[in-house]
């Protein structure tokens, strides 16, 4: 995913379509809660100006990460819609979104796309499978897991007499 500047003003008045598979893997070295990464599929269009260059990029694909409650794989789907415009000279030029600034005389998507993916990993993902063999144990000895909605609300033993006395009070303000 790389190109000339000379080779992508042979397009300037053609449409210059992109659609093409890449792999990534250098993501799971990057950032060690991925553990895969399918091979993407971008899809897009480019767009020139005398100043810069304008790409509209489609990826897709997945991640597998790790469960955040059972720590088994979870296939995490990616779909990003993105515009990433690199300016062809360092002159003065003024836009609230984020530009590259053209280094030589070559473009490097690459680097623009491993920033993107690495941007959609989520602080937590959950498996849909919870009984899964392979899953991290959800009890053991004097311990256990409990999810929000099956917690109880229990008063501790110690502090039980309290709680009676404000129950007291309670009925007694009535």
């Amino acid at each position: 995913m790389k190109w000339t500047i000379s080779q992508l003003q042979k397009y300037r008045n053609k449409d210059f379509l992109i659609d093409e598979t890449i792999r990534v893997d250098e993501l799971t070295e990057i950032e060690r809660t991925i553990r895969e990464v399918s091979p993407i599929h971008v899809t897009g269009r480019v767009d020139f100006s005398y100043r810069k260059v304008t790409f509209h990029l489609h990826l897709k694909g997945y991640l597998i990460l790790p469960c955040s409650r059972t720590l088994v794989d979870v296939k995490y789907p990616i779909d990003v819609q993105t515009t990433e415009t690199f300016l062809l000279s360092d002159l003065d030029y003024e836009t609230e979104e984020e530009v590259y600034l053209v280094k030589g005389d070559v473009i490097d998507l690459m680097p623009v796309i491993i920033e993107i993916l690495l941007l959609e990993v989520p602080m937590q993902v959950f498996s849909e499978n919870v009984n899964d063999e392979d899953a991290a144990p959800q009890s053991g000895e004097d311990w256990e897991v409990i999810q929000e909605k099956t917690k109880k609300e229990t008063v501790d033993p110690r502090l039980a007499e309290l709680a009676k006395f404000f129950d007291q009070s309670d009925s007694s303000d009535k």
